[in-house]
Order: structure tokens, then sequence, then C-alpha cells
């Protein structure tokens, strides 16, 4: 194939990779020696990446705070906000920027050609050509603040974008343990320190240091280009040398990551963690973590994944048994398997909810039962289960979550930057075959358990233990620490503070020109959406809906039933019917063997609810349980016979495993809620506007974890309630056995017979066997004041007002409200002057409300108020038309956004399942398109009652005294 090439670059090869459709094409650029990989595809959807290697040696958050640093204004855009201003002003399915352990990317996605040039203008020129203002650093990273800006003699504090961010994430049990295993692991190279920052840290860094790590790191000799889609490499070369390149003379040397000093004995060591508890016990967590090779060969990486889902895939995987099953921990550790994203990879195994005084033990229990393979090796069956789950993962065409083009790129990335093959890490087909061979040798999995981790002496045993008065031990050392810098200031010093947060404060309240950036506008949007259409027929009784698509041979099917009416208790109980049904056994198989043949024949199993609002009736709304599988289609008669017996014959009698799927549900119920806690936050404002956002509250909000909780607690007092719910349990699944049900199938063309044939064979007998009285659910429509408490450095606020349904005219009115609050006002006021790390507004229309929230948020009452002068702001003059036409890109944009083309096609499925057809759909994209300014003013008198108002924040301790002052009802989570 003759291919373009562009005289500033040299080409490397390119490589076809049949399983992803599509060729990667590899090019230098003469000068500089910047690589460019191009994944060319037949997608419109295109991704452009530069990804530099940046390896900071403290923790103060230097490659963190840079990458906010350069997204403030650049050379040729010299507004104070560019990238968010470019979000509004583009039809982006993807932007954002990432600070990774030894890497900074700076990826973005869309579908429109216009829009892919404007944003890589914008993103050339800021990694390129950054202002770098030392305001911008003061926002973004840290700085001093008189807690009154213009009074010296108020508390000296400290504020920042990124110092904010940190506290939040470092408020996290699993991120602390893995920055403390890392930490650990790798004592001498940068993976030792924290690339975000950590809080205590954060305050050391310079400006001028910043400066420093710019100059040093960011230069195209030190970059990675990354393109993916239907643009050539060659018009990509074009605007790379125009945009940026061409103004570089020389090359510089490589920054590299140094390779690790590796221990001559494994160490143990013990640490603490923040968790503001009265209860302690069984909350300690023991891990396990050796250090491995360089991740440049794709074989070794595929070794490491698949020793992994050897040992730790499922139940039935041996040390995932003995992780699930020791008396010394409740449920493995979150952090277990195979790393292979720093350029030495490693290896973790570890429990949580256990006790210190269990490391020894249970080192002895891991280190035993490595022993045991070595010796006898594992089960052949349960190697080629894996090595199919690898084939699967390989296959599978993704793109539900990040774009398709992202996913590769990302993965192929650490073999940029480390030296490796990025290619070959895409192009694992020869791998795989080479894998096929090696696994005949029985020797082949106790081999790797033998040098890789029996014989590997750099091995490090954390033990994480909670401690209660930590969290307040740092705030008090950071009030002391500030008092005595407060102390030592002279008045020059006081006066350089305070005119530094006055001009910072100017700087934030100045309107930049627009017009200085590139958009695409109204015009650009889009006329029509997609609209696939299935096939539907009956086989026997059972509804089918079929859809032939490209979907790489993966059958992909869903068991769709109508949700039976439940008791409160059922109901109160569904997330464990939910995580237990496809993790016990069935068709008179124990969980063990069922969890192998799970493995062997599908991709994995899903069960969940699904509840939709009705259009026109906030009250109504559709009810479904999904049960859900995925195969090559080659296994699907066996995947289809799985989920029948899943649903028809399941083991509840196994008592033993009911109590440890409950012991695992909760230890790690906490685990997610500071990660999400604005969502969390968001959910509970809302709680009860609708029955849907009453159920979300009570299933999976701050409710659901509290319910979880005391009946787990419940359980432990009284052994034999196990037997009850296990009756409970199977009550439920009987009930959904009955409902009235109908099957979606997605397959390509090569799989659509068969897959079909397979559904015939098992379900068409099942479509309804009883009639059953109509799910119900309802919700007083009250306004809630709540604070949940946990362990926390930063608050999560929100406050909502109940408004109507997404049939209802006002509803794409109400969504590009959301945007435009979020985009004219919330951004500055809660972010860049509160110092949050995010905030904004937004319609939830299953929940019938609208809901201001902020995220990782300093402040608490202020972020109140700041919400509440969101409305001034909008009957102001500052509010304009120009503003809302920004809010219906960004609308029109997350509406757009493509999936995976099974993705795209379930969707449409489900649309039309709640009755949203594509004359519906189209009306309300019209709605939002021709939204005006006044028509948000008028929405925001009509729903904006202050008297209707709902609060909730999570929140810490500390607070609970002033917000009980405040009205709120406070609970302990």
């Amino acid at each position: 194939m003759s291919r373009k090439l562009h005289p500033a670059f040299e080409y490397i090869g390119a490589t076809e990779i049949e399983t992803l459709k599509l060729s990667v094409e590899h090019y230098r650029h003469k000068i500089t020696g910047a690589e460019h990989y191009h994944l060319a595809a037949d997608d419109p959807q295109n991704v452009f990446m530069v990804a530099l290697r940046t390896v900071p040696m403290d923790s103060t958050g230097v490659a963190h705070i840079l990458e906010h640093t350069v997204l403030c204004g650049s050379e040729k855009y010299p507004v104070r906000d560019p990238f968010f201003m470019m979000i509004r002003r583009s039809l982006n399915t993807f932007m954002n920027a990432f600070t990774s352990s030894d890497w900074t990317a700076y990826p973005f996605a869309t579908e429109n050609r216009k829009d892919f040039q404007n944003l890589l203008q914008v993103y050339l020129d800021a990694v390129f050509f950054p202002n770098l203002d030392p305001l911008d650093f003061a926002q973004e990273g840290h700085r001093f603040e008189f807690e009154e800006m213009d009074n010296p003699q108020s508390k000296l504090t400290y504020k920042g974008v990124v110092f904010n961010e940190m506290k939040g994430a470092m408020s996290s049990p699993v991120s602390t343990l893995w920055q403390t295993l890392t930490t650990e692991l790798y004592p001498t190279s940068t993976y030792h320190y924290n690339s975000g920052g950590e809080p205590e840290d954060i305050p050391d860094l310079s400006y001028q240091q910043l400066k420093d790590f710019h100059q040093l790191h960011y230069h195209p000799s030190n970059s990675v280009f990354m393109t993916y889609g239907d643009i050539s490499a060659y018009e990509h070369q074009e605007q790379f040398e125009l945009l940026a390149l061409e103004r570089f003379k020389d090359a510089v040397k490589q920054i590299e990551v140094s390779t690790e000093q590796r221990y001559s004995e494994p160490k143990r060591v013990q640490h603490s963690y923040a968790l503001d508890e009265e209860e302690t016990a069984k909350k300690t967590y023991i891990n396990i973590a050796w250090l491995l090779g360089e991740n440049k060969d794709p074989l070794e990486v595929l070794k490491g994944h698949l020793l992994s889902a050897v040992l730790l895939d499922n139940s039935a995987s041996p040390m995932r048994q003995v992780l699930e099953n020791t008396d010394l921990a409740e449920a493995p550790s979150p952090l277990c398997g195979f790393e292979e994203s720093n350029k030495e990879m490693a290896f973790v195994l570890g429990v949580q909810g256990s006790e210190a005084e269990n490391t020894e033990a249970f080192e002895k229990l891991i280190l035993d039962e490595l022993q045991r393979i070595a010796k006898e090796g594992v089960d052949q069956g349960q190697l080629e289960a894996m090595l199919h789950q690898l084939e699967l993962s390989q296959r599978e065409v993704g793109g539900d979550s990040y774009p398709y083009g992202l996913q590769l790129i990302l993965h192929a990335l650490s073999g940029a930057m480390h030296g490796g093959d990025p290619i070959a890490l895409l192009d694992v087909d020869a791998a795989l075959k080479e894998l096929e061979e090696e696994i005949k040798d029985p020797n082949f999995i106790p081999g790797l358990v033998q040098s890789w981790l029996l014989d590997n002496p750099h091995r490090v045993t954390l033990t994480m233990v909670p401690d209660k008065e930590l969290s307040a031990q740092k705030e008090q050392a950071e009030k002391e620490k500030l008092a005595q810098i407060q102390a030592q200031l002279s008045d020059e010093e006081k006066q350089a503070i305070v005119e530094q947060a006055l001009a910072l404060h100017e700087r934030q309240g100045m309107h930049d020109d627009p017009s200085l950036l590139p958009e695409v506008t109204k015009e650009d949007i889009p006329v029509d959406i997609k609209n696939p259409q299935g096939e539907k027929s009956r086989l026997g009784d059972l509804p089918v809906t079929d859809f032939v698509c490209g979907s790489n041979g993966i059958t992909y099917q869903q068991m769709i039933m109508q949700l039976p009416e439940l008791s409160q208790h059922e109901q109160a109980i569904m997330p464990l019917f939910s995580s237990t049904l496809t993790e016990i056994g069935s068709a008179g198989r124990g969980y063990l063997d069922t969890q192998a043949y799970q493995a062997a024949v599908t991709g994995g199993f899903g069960a969940r609810t699904a509840l939709r609002e009705d259009l026109n009736d906030s009250a109504r709304f559709h009810s479904h349980y999904v049960l859900s599988s995925k195969a090559l289609d080659r296994n699907v008669s066996a995947m289809s016979e799985l989920l029948a017996e899943t649903l028809y014959q399941p083991n509840y009698t196994e008592h033993s495993r009911l109590q440890d799927l409950f012991a695992h549900i909760r230890a790690g119920i906490d685990q997610g809620i500071t990660g999400s806690g604005h969502m969390h936050a968001m959910m509970a404002s809302m709680q009860q506007f609708s029955p849907i956002a009453r159920w979300k509250f009570e299933r999976s909000g701050f409710a659901g974890v509290r319910f979880i909780k005391e009946f787990y607690q419940e359980l432990q007092t009284s052994p034999e309630k196990i037997e009850q719910l296990s009756s409970d349990l199977k009550g439920i699944a009987d009930k959904i056995a009955c409902a009235s049900k109908q099957a979606l199938v997605v397959s390509d063309e090569n799989g659509i017979d068969n897959a079909l044939a397979a559904v015939e064979s098992y379900w068409q007998d099942k479509a309804s066997t009883a009639s059953q009285g109509e799910f119900s659910l309802s919700a007083s429509g009250t306004a809630v004041k709540q604070a949940w408490i946990t362990s926390t450095q930063v608050n999560f606020c929100a406050m909502a007002y109940p408004t109507v349904a997404a049939g209802h005219p006002d509803a794409p009115k109400l969504a590009v409200l959301g945007a435009c609050l979020r985009n004219g006002f919330l951004h500055t006021a809660v972010r860049e002057k509160g110092g949050a790390y995010g905030g904004g507004a937004t319609y939830n229309p299953e929940a019938s409300g609208f809901v201001f929230y902020s995220y990782r948020d300093p402040r608490l009452m202020e972020t109140y108020d700041d919400f509440a002068r969101a409305k001034e702001w909008l009957m102001s003059a500052e509010a304009t038309q120009a503003k809302v036409d920004e809010a219906i890109l960004n609308v029109i944009s997350a509406m757009d956004k493509p999936g995976s083309p099974a993705g795209e096609v379930k969707k449409a499925f489900f649309q039309e399942l709640y009755g949203r057809t594509y004359e519906i759909r189209m009306a309300y994209r019209q709605g939002v398109i021709s939204t005006t300014i006044e028509e948000l003013r008028e929405l925001a008198d009509k729903y904006f009652k202050a008297e209707r108002a709902s609060y909730a924040v999570l929140t810490q301790a500390a607070s609970q005294e002033m917000l009980k002052d405040q009205g709120f009802d406070c609970f302990q989570l």
C-alpha cells in the first residue's frame, strides 16, 4: 500500500492487526526524534494524544500541578482557561489530561474534523508553549491565603486545586495502600514518590521548580504522539510540524526511568492509614508484593496476565480460594494481581479485614500455597480457560467508557514510554499462539511461580493498620505548621500574600475574550442521530430482538425479566441477590465448579436491576431484572445453557459461600465512597424526588451502604440468620424465574444464527410461567437536609430542586441549564475561587430533579452560598445567549458520544424498551438546540424555590456540630 510521507518524518514501518481491524504505522520526527504511532482505522471518531515522560523525584506533585498549569493559557491562546473554554466550544467525545506515575498525557477524541483541528491547535500550543503564569500556579497548585483574604490578622491557610484534589484522593484507604506499597517496592526510582502529590509535601514546590520541570521534560524529544482513526498520518504530521515541531531545532536526551536497585532479602513493613471510625477491628490490610522484570516484551506481559488469571480470576482459582477462605481476614485485597504499567512490573497478593498480628501467619499461608502450586502444578483445564479469557479480552471491541481508539492507545503507551514495542503490545495474536504452545508444558505455571515469586528476594510484605487519630493529627500538624509560618512572617511577606490573593481574585473575575479560541457552533451539530434497528421475532412464547454488528467474533446475550412484586425486605436485599446470583453454584454443581465452567466458556456474567422513569410521569417507572453474558461465537450454546441454569437452578444451600460473599461485599463497601462522593451526595439530596431516586439511594447510596453494614453485623451476632437469608434469596430467584421475559442477542454475521439457535434451545419454553403482582415503589417528594460522616479531609456538597420527567418540554432546557450554570458561573466560583477539584449542576431525569454539586471541596456552607448565587448570575447581563449556545454544544456532545458497536445496539434496544423512540429523542434534541437565555431564566424562576431545596453533604466528623447548627441531620456512615 502506498502512503504519502511527510518530509519532516521518517517512516519506520507498519503492521496490520487483523483482530483489531487496523494498521499501526510508526514514524519518527527527523530533527527531535519524537515518535508518532498512527492507528489507521475506518472510524470517524479520531483520537489524538501526546504523552511525555515525566519522572518526579519527590512527592510535591510537580508533574500533576504542571499538567493543570499548562492548560491555563499558552502563547497563541493567552486566555486564563483554554482547556475548560474548549470543552464548552467543542463537540468532543473525550477531553482530558492524565498524570501517571512516570508519564503525563494529553488526549482528546471527536467525530468532527473541524473540532479535531481546533482541539489539536489548543493542545499542542498548551503542551509545548504554555504561559505558566505564577497566578495559575498559585490557583492550580498551592498558595498561602488568609482566611479573610485582605486581613493578615486572620488565620493563614493553604489553598490550591491540586492540594485539595490530593487531600481527597489520599482520604481513600486503597489509594493510601497503593501509594505506600509502591513506595516500599520501589526504594530508589520515581515510583517511590507520589506523582500526584502528597498534601504534606505539595506546599514545598516552588514556582521555579515547576518551570524547570517543564523545561526539562516537555521537549518533543521526550514525547510520543499517538493517533487513531480515519485521518491520515500525513495530515496529522502536517499539523504537528506547523503547530509545534518546526520551532524545535535540535534533539535533547530522553528522560528515562532508572532501573530499581534490587533487595537481597524480603522486607516486612507496617504503616498506618486514617480511619475516622470508633471501631477499628478487622480493618487492617496485609499485602505481599514482588517486583518483576521490565514491561518491554509482550510475551512477558501476557505471561503476567495469565499467571494472575490462573491464580486469582475466580473462586475456583487456587490463590483466590486461599484468600477467600482464610480465617485470617474477611476478603481478598482490592490490590491483588499483576501490575504492568510501571517500567518494572509487579505482582501483588493480599487481604483486607484482618489484624496486624496475622501478618506472619498470612505470609506463611501465601508462601505455602505458592510452594504447593510450584510442586503440584495447576489443572490444565483451568489454564486453558484463562487463555480463553485472554483471547476474549483481546478480541472485544470496547468504547463504552473511553473511546475505543483511546483504549488501544493507552494499552500500547507503556511500551512507547519505556523503550519497548507498543505495536507488539497491541498485536498479541502471535504471543497468544506462543503461549498456547508453552502452556502444554505442565511445568509452565510452576516455573513462573518459582522464578517470578518464590526465588525472587525483592518482596515486600506491607501491613496497613487503621489509626483513628491520624486524620486529626494531620489536620493539627497542618494548623500548627501554618501558625508557625504565620508567626514568622514579616509585614512585607504578609502584604505579599494579601496582594497575591487579591491579584488572583481579580484574575479569576476577568472575562477572557472567547474569540481568541477556535470553536464549532450550533451549525456544526449533526442533524440526525444513530438509530440501529434490531430484528424482532418469537421463539415459542419468548420475544427476541437481535442485532448484527461488528462484534469481532463475540456474542452478547441478555435476558430481560419484568421485575415482580417484592416485599420491603426483599427489595432491601436485592443488591445482595445481584452480587451472589452469578457467584454461587448452579445446576447441581458447587460454586467452584460453576466458577471454573463460567471462565471456560464465557467472558463473565452480569446480574442487575434496571429501573427507568416513565417519560411523562415521575411517579411511574419501568422495572426489569437483567441477566447477561458474553462469549466467543463458538461457545454460545454453553453460554445460553449456563445463563438458564444460573436463573433456574441456583444453589443457595452453600451457606458458607454466602457468608464469604457477604464478607467480601462488606469489606469493599466503603472503598468507592470518597472516590465518587459527589455522586453519593447528589443521590442523597434527591432521594425523595421520585421512586427511582429513592430506590437508588436506599440500594446503592448512603442508606444502602448503612443497611449492608448493619445487616452484616446482625449476621455476625446471629449465625442462624444466614439460613433465613439463603431462603430469602432463593425466594427472589424463584419470583424472577417466573416473570415474563424477553431476550436480546447481539452478534456478528458469522455468529447470529448459532446465537439464536442457542436461545431457542434453552429459553423458548421459559417466557413466563405465572402471573405475579407488580413491582411497586413510592417516594414522599419531601426535601431533606442531611450530612453523612466518613473518613475524608474534603467535602462533597449537593443541593437539589424537584423538577420534571424526561418527556416534559422543560426537560431538554433543564439539561442546557445545568451546562450553562456549570460553565458560566460554578466553575469559577467553586473550583477556581473556592479551590474544589470540581463543581457543577445537572438535570437528572431519573430523579425528576436538578442538582448542584461540588467534588473534593475544602469549603462547606460557602459552597451552598455559591449554589444559591448561581441564579443571580443567570439573571445578570453576564449570562448571554453565547453562553447558552456553548452549553448546547456540551449537552449534544454528551448525547452523541459513540459507544462500542455492541454497546450502541444494546443502548438502542433499551431506549425502545423504555419508550424513547427515535421521534421522541429527535424532539428532545431539537428542544436542546433551540434553547434560549430567556427560557433558562424562566426555568430558574419556576424551579429554584428556596423552600423546596434539598441538601446533602459527605463530610468529616469535625464539621458535625456546625452542620447541626445549620439544621442538618447527621448520620455516621
